[in-house]
């Protein structure tokens, strides 16, 4: 029958057996067991061997032991066709049944971890997996784990819906990332000024520091409060640690981390209105020739190239604009239908990419 030449072929091109950090203890992880995440969204990769996972539905933080040792690195030329139905496939569902919700790369390893919804909605089962240089796709289990987790003491209600019945509590986290010892949680709160950076020490404390953050929205001429962020990056302008934050519609934002204090309020600068109708969905930075550049990918503007060699000195934008102002950029003609973006090294990024026919593929592309 058609399942035994199935599963033969999933054994062979994917993996099929789980792996975990088991019991073994991790730097900074206080707890051993399973971890129950009630969803699995945004990824960002903390010090060796651990993984933050943002729980959107458990409103709650992650960091997850992972192994560091196992499988060889994705490299410039790799390419896996279809990896949404080699997933579906591997999790006993339909491609059509699961969402890849992030992508992350782990340091110093060069795999690939996906985290994935098996299922639609409140009720999808979470699901973490890991991709390596030689096409196998593997599931991490967490049922044996080192790890911990925080809660968000602000998050929206699970009933929450804004003005177009969308769940809040799908913003609570929209992205991770950790530095110098700190782990940044961008998303909304339930409070009026809901647009929300969290900053967590690692290893984790019982503090859950958040700022509010308000921004001038150059498409929509007004000043906004309750928009989250949608992705982020670290960055230094004029040697001092920056987020650069991208909105939908798409204003790119600078947020000194120096202002990120508990209780505070912030006002971002923006130095780029992108374009509205449109949604960013992954940013990453990368040097050439001597000079900084954002690749920002997008849901419906393509790929964009952001020069910030004018970021420090570019006049902020206070007034309503009609399409485009600020830093300029660059569409990448080649790079369409790219849903998840992260930088693999210095020559060149992994992207999971639209192809044509619908299928998801998960591939290389030299930095443009």
């Amino acid at each position: 029958m058609r399942r035994m030449v199935l599963l033969l072929t999933i054994a062979l091109a994917v993996g099929l057996t789980g792996y975990s950090q088991g019991a073994d203890k991790v730097e900074g992880l206080k707890k051993q067991g399973k971890a129950e995440l009630k969803s699995a969204g945004p990824l960002a990769f903390g010090p060796s061997g651990v993984l933050f996972v943002g729980d959107t539905q458990g409103a709650a933080v992650f960091a997850i032991g992972v192994e560091t040792k196992a499988g060889p690195a994705l490299k410039e030329g790799f390419k896996l066709e279809g990896i949404d139905a080699k997933i579906a496939a591997l999790l006993g569902t339909k491609p059509e049944d699961l969402i890849i919700n992030d992508m992350a790369i782990q340091p110093g390893t060069g795999v690939a971890f996906l985290s994935v919804s098996r299922g639609k909605g409140p009720d999808a089962l979470p699901v973490i997996l890991r991709v390596d240089g030689d096409k196998r796709i593997t599931e991490v289990s967490l049922d044996k784990v080192a790890y911990d987790k925080i809660a968000l003491s602000n998050a929206p209600a699970e009933s929450a819906k804004d003005g177009r019945g969308r769940s809040l509590r799908q913003e609570a986290i929209t992205d991770l990332a950790f530095v110098e010892g700190r782990l940044f949680i961008a998303g909304l709160s339930n409070e009026e000024f809901a647009s929300k950076l969290r900053a967590v020490e690692f290893p984790f404390a019982s503090t859950d520091l958040s700022t509010s953050i308000e921004i001038y929205h150059g498409a929509h001429g007004q000043f906004e409060t309750r928009a989250p962020v949608r992705t982020f990056v670290p960055f230094v302008i004029n040697g001092q640690p920056n987020l650069l934050a991208a909105y939908t519609c798409t204003p790119l934002v600078t947020i000194p981390v120096a202002e990120l204090k508990a209780g505070s309020k912030v006002q971002g600068r923006t130095v780029a209105e992108l374009g509205n109708q449109n949604r960013p969905l992954d940013i990453i930075t990368y040097q050439q020739d001597g000079h900084m550049y954002l690749l920002v990918a997008n849901s419906a503007r393509g790929v964009m190239k952001v020069s910030t060699d004018k970021i420090a000195s570019v006049e902020p934008i206070k007034a309503k604009v009609k399409d485009t102002a600020g830093l300029g950029y660059e569409t990448i003609p080649n790079l369409k239908g790219v849903e998840q973006l992260d930088k693999l090294d210095k020559d060149n990024a992994l992207i999971l990419v639209r192809a044509q026919d619908g299928a998801l593929n998960l591939e290389t592309i030299p930095l443009p």
